[in-house]
Order: C-alpha cells, then sequence, then structure tokens
C-alpha cells in the first residue's frame, strides 16, 4: 500500500464492479506495518473529515482479512478492525464480515494463520460467485421502461440471503462494539443490515447453548459473531505447525518433537576445518567444533528487531503446548547433531581428528532460537546435560525472573540487555508482557543472586541504543554480573519483520570505542578480551584477573566435578564462578595482534560476499 493513493484511487473504485480486498496486518502497539501507515492514517482522517462527508465511499464493495497475534492482549488485530470500521463509516459496503488471521496457534479457530487465511477465502470465494450469479440476472421485460425491475432486485435478494446463509461465522465483524464503531452507529442511529444478521445470529446461539448443554465438552462463546468455540482443555496442540515446520527446516533446523531444534553453527563447521573458532572460543575456551547448539523452545516472549532467527518461531508468555520429555530431547538433538557432523566427513579440508572429536558433543549453547527457560522440564534438561559430561551456556531474554531464580546451576547464564531504558526495549524487543519493564529489571537482581558465572550480552544497534552510556552503567550495577560481552548487531538483509540496514551495524572500531568509554565507568570492570571477527568484546569483572593476568577461560572437567557434587548433596555443597576458572591465552587478550583469531588455526577468507550469517 505504500504506493497506493487513496485519495485519487479508493474513490474510482465505487463506481467499477471490483471488489476490495484489504489484507492487513497489526505491528507493534497496534499500529499498521510500515507500508500501510499513510493508508490507514488517510482512512483514519478522512472517516471523520465532514469535508469527504459520510458518503465518500458509497459503493465501494471490500473485504477485509486482519492479520496477528492474539498473544499480544488489547491490539489482536487493531488494524484489521479499525479499517474495516473506517471503510463502513464512509458508507463503503462490506460483502461478508471481517476475517481473523492468529499466529498464536494456541487460539488459531484453524491451527495456524495460514489456515485462518485458506478458511476465509474458502468462503470469500464462494461469496464472490455469489455476487456475480447476482450481476448476471437480467430484466425479464416485465417491468416498465424506465422502471426498476422487481425481478431483478427479488432475484438479487434471493442470491444475497443464500450467501449470507452459506458464510461462515469465524470471521468476525462483531467485534466493532469493542473498536467504538457501535458508538458511531448509535449516533446515526442506523443499524448496518449485516450487522443486524450478524446480532440475529448470536442470540441464536447464545439459546442454542442454553438448551443444549455441553455433553461434558466445555462450550466456550467466542467474541468473534457469537460462535461456539469447543475446546478440549485436556488436548493441547502442538508449536510447531505445518508451515512453520516447513519454514524452518529451510533454514537448516533438524526439528525435534513438537517444539525443539537444533541446528550446526557456522562456527561449529569453521572450526572443523581449522578456520578458527567462535567468539566463546576466544573469550571462554569452548571447542567450537564440540558445540551443539539446540533450544527445547522455539518460542519466545519477544520479537526483537534484530533476531536473525527471521521472526519465524512462535511467541508467548505461558507454556500452552504440548510438551515432549527431556530425555527425548537430547537424545534427538545429540543424535541430529552428530548426522549433521557426519556430513563433514571426507570433505575438503575437515581435519579428521576434529571430525572424531565433533561426534561427541562437549558444549551446549542453549541460545539457538526462543527461549529456552520457558520450556518447563529446563532444570531436568539441564541436569541431563551435565550428566552426560556436557557443559551447559544458557540465555534468556530477561522476562521471567521466578525461572531465574529456580534454574538449577549452569556452566554460564546469560542474559540480553538489549536497551537501557524502558522506551528504547520496548521499540527494540517488542515485548509480548505488559509488565516487560519490571520483569527485566527484576530479571537482572535475579542473575545477581546466582553464583555460577553470569554473562551480560549487549547488542549494539547504531540509532537506536548506542546512545545510552549512564543507562547502561546503572543496569550492571544492578545485576552485578561477572563478564559483559558487547556486539555490535549482525544485519541479516532486508525483512518485513524489521526495518533495520546496514547503516545500523556499527564498524568494529566503533564498537571498541563504546566498550572503552563503558569500561571506564565501571570501576569493577575492564577490557579483557576481544574477538574482532564477530565484532565483539568482552568486559570482565576484575576478580578474574589474578596477579596481573587474566582468568575468563573455563576449566570444564572441574565444573562437571562442582555441579556433580552439588547434585549428590542435594543442592547443599556449592561453589562459584571463581571455582572453576581457567587461564585465558595471550592470543585471546584485548590488544593482542591476533585480535582474537587462534594461532593454532588458519585464517581463511571469502572469495565472494555471500555467507552464513548464523551463529550463536
Amino acid at each position: 500500500m505504500r504506493d497506493y493513493d487513496p485519495d485519487d484511487q479508493l474513490a474510482d473504485e465505487c463506481t467499477s464492479k471490483s471488489v476490495c480486498v484489504f489484507l492487513v496486518a497489526t505491528y507493534t502497539d497496534g499500529q499498521p506495518t510500515e507500508n500501510a501507515e499513510w493508508f490507514c492514517k488517510w482512512l483514519e482522517e478522512a472517516s471523520t473529515d465532514f469535508r469527504y462527508g459520510k458518503t465518500f465511499l458509497k459503493g465501494l464493495r471490500y473485504a477485509v482479512f486482519g492479520l496477528g497475534n492474539s498473544v499480544y492482549d488489547g491490539h489482536y488485530n487493531t488494524v484489521g478492525k479499525n479499517v474495516d470500521k473506517w471503510l463502513w463509516m464512509l458508507s463503503g459496503m462490506r460483502i461478508m464480515t471481517r476475517g481473523e488471521g492468529d499466529c498464536n496457534v494456541v487460539k488459531s479457530r484453524n491451527g495456524s494463520i495460514q489456515a485462518d487465511f485458506l478458511a476465509w477465502k474458502v468462503k470469500f470465494l464462494n461469496r464472490l460467485q455469489a455476487l456475480a450469479k447476482g450481476e448476471k440476472k437480467g430484466c425479464r421485460g416485465d417491468c416498465k421502461t424506465g422502471a426498476s425491475c422487481k425481478n431483478t432486485r427479488k432475484e438479487e435478494q434471493v442470491v444475497e440471503e443464500k450467501a449470507n446463509s452459506e458464510e461462515d461465522l469465524m470471521e468476525s465483524s462483531s467485534d466493532e462494539d469493542e473498536s467504538g464503531l457501535q458508538d458511531e452507529k448509535k449516533s446515526g442511529s442506523v443499524v448496518d443490515m449485516e450487522d443486524l444478521g450478524n446480532i440475529i445470529n448470536i442470540a441464536k446461539k447464545a439459546k442454542s447453548k442454553e438448551e443444549g448443554g455441553g455433553g461434558g465438552q466445555v462450550v466456550k462463546l467466542s467474541k468473534m459473531n457469537g460462535v461456539k468455540k469447543i475446546e478440549d482443555e485436556g488436548e493441547k496442540r502442538e508449536m510447531i505447525t505445518p508451515a512453520l515446520r516447513e519454514a524452518l527446516t529451510k533454514q537448516g533446523y533438524r526439528l525435534i518433537g513438537s517444539h525443539s531444534g537444533v541446528k550446526l553453527c557456522r562456527w561449529t563447521k569453521s572450526m572443523l576445518r581449522g578456520r578458527g573458532g567462535c567468539y566463546k572460543h576466544t573469550f571462554y575456551g569452548i571447542e567450537s567444533h564440540r558445540c551443539m547448539e539446540t533450544t527445547p523452545s522455539l518460542a519466545c516472549a519477544n520479537k526483537c528487531v534484530f533476531c536473525w532467527r527471521h521472526h519465524t518461531n512462535p511467541v508467548g508468555t505461558e507454556w500452552r503446548w504440548k510438551m515432549d520429555p527431556a530425555e527425548k530431547i537430547l537424545q534427538d538433538a545429540v543424535e541430529n547433531h552428530q548426522n549433521m557432523i557426519r556430513q563433514f566427513r571426507g570433505v575438503p579440508g575437515v581435519k579428521p581428528e576434529r571430525y572424531e572429536e565433533g561426534l561427541a558433543v562437549k558444549h551446549c549453547a542453549l541460545s539457538l532460537v526462543g527461549e529456552p527457560i520457558m520450556y518447563p522440564e529446563i532444570n531436568t534438561f539441564l541436569r541431563l546435560l551435565h550428566s552426560q559430561h556436557i557443559s551447559s551456556f544458557l540465555v534468556t531474554n530477561a522476562q521471567f525472573p521466578q525461572e531465574i531464580r529456580t534454574l538449577v546451576p549452569v556452566t554460564q547464564l546469560y542474559v540480553s540487555v538489549d536497551a537501557s531504558t524502558k522506551d528504547s526495549l520496548k521499540k527494540i524487543d517488542r515485548p509480548l508482557f505488559k509488565d516487560f519493564w519490571p520483569r527485566f529489571l527484576d530479571s537482572l537482581r535475579a542473575l545477581g543472586e546466582k553464583r555460577q558465572r553470569t554473562v551480560y550480552r549487549l547488542t549494539l544497534v547504531k540509532a537506536w541504543n548506542v546512545e545510552e552510556m549512564q543507562a547502561y552503567s546503572e543496569l550492571i550495577a544492578l545485576g552485578q554480573p561477572d563478564f559483559i560481552e558487547v556486539k555490535g548487531v549482525t544485519y541479516c538483509g532486508e525483512s518485513s519483520a524489521s526495518t533495520l540496514t546496514m547503516a545500523n551495524v556499527p564498524w568494529h572500531q566503533e564498537v571498541v570505542v563504546f566498550v572503552q568509554q563503558l569500561a571506564d565507568m565501571l570501576p569493577q570492570y575492564e577490557i579483557a578480551c576481544e574477538h574482532e571477527h564477530s565484532n565483539c568484546l568482552l568486559i570482565a569483572h576484575t576478580k578474574f584477573k589474578v596477579a596481573g593476568e587474566w582468568w575468563t577461560w573455563i576449566d570444564y572437567e572441574r565444573f562437571q566435578e562442582l555441579v556433580q557434587a552439588h547434585g549428590d548433596s542435594g543442592g547443599q555443597q556449592s561453589f562459584c564462578a571463581l571455582d572453576y576458572m581457567a587461564k585465558t591465552p595471550g592470543w585471546a587478550l584485548f590488544g593482542a595482534c591476533e585480535q582474537g583469531f587462534d594461532p593454532a588455526d588458519m585464517r581463511f577468507k571469502r572469495r565472494n560476499k555471500a555467507k552464513d550469517i548464523s551463529g550463536c
């Protein structure tokens, strides 16, 4: 709709036999998408502007299908409702009630937003056929010249009634009282005939509900035209819909069960060939070719603008899907990871010794996609990892403080700190929780209560969050993390879900300057490490600087001993981050000529520009 001029073009549709179909999505805070912003603004102003008049779009035949996510309570399909309302206020003729597609598979009437649209489309096409039949009816010659044809009117009326009776009431228009349309109707003392039919249907459905009972089933009266929505409280839907499965599979994910996934990180492939490891190898000493990137929950409570997961994963604020056991998830994750490693057998450049090592998973990065801590059995999953001597790197988006507090010890616990003020966090993370800011702050406090290694992960986005230096320092004082990772945002290409461009990506030197200024404001922190390839630096608490030398690496064998003793004692034998630290090699330190590249590997530069941007 960006290039569509409603002032000139929409009025022309009133005199044609066309039917205008509006497919509109609701973006952040109930606002339209960028492409539809001007159209919606014009339509809203025209609906209340006396210069246009109430009959400006008289003769326009239209239908609206809104796209939204019911998890965003209070803003679900707001744009679709408003467009439908404004067109009606300008005397447009709604040929069928508004359809609604829900990204939330739990509440979607047909199981997915794609299925919602297909179901609506079938009814819409039936409606068009009925209208076409009505228009083809001609005069039989029984009427006087110039007079209205009674036969035609009667036949059209029959077709109209038949089409209306065939309409599925899944499409919603009765929410109009919620969006203010009911008030508009009252002021004019006029009730649209189609809305009158909807009111009658509501009464009929409510009456049949009272008379028929439920037969043991839970029956809820939906807001959508009073349709009975039958729900089995004991049956939950799977998180992964067929469309989502197809999309994630194309992106290289190996899906596990109904809500988990695993993917081979680009750095795993790189280290198999001896071409260098990821920043975790530089900062903490993990072996990138032995790291499994997975998640037990593809769902997330945020829709961050810089997420490189293409916004194909579901969102939610609580677990409402079918749940797979932790044992099965881990078993399948390891098997899928090993199968992906086996594909590199005999590939030119792959080192045989690293190939063999790669088959034995030693580290698990729970940062693939979604919010791992949402998984109800996350503690069981972590214990299983440790029982197999696999270290755990868990990333959370700081929206679940209680879950952070009840989390069992992990090798390293991350919290994503994407912004330092309430407004910028809302703009960048687009959280689902209305109380996202108190949750965010409480999550940082909860992180400060953990005794194991804790990390703030800061993602710098130019023109979004790089000017909030003082506010960042206050958040660091709140959670007192052991480490602070500061990374420039990775550009993932153009996306309809994000307005990010290359202009928002800071140069490495800009990240260095930011980190230096931030470290100067933190009396107990200094810059420790650098990974220039990832555009990332590590600020560490000075307690990890022993006798002038940094100890940011991890003694993984010692951690496994400590976590086992903790479990055997029922949690009585505690341990802290200093108990399993290891010395950082010189090449990983900030200021070293290697800039975080392991000299044991061979630096490789691509000849073409195409590259895989995914990775932890």
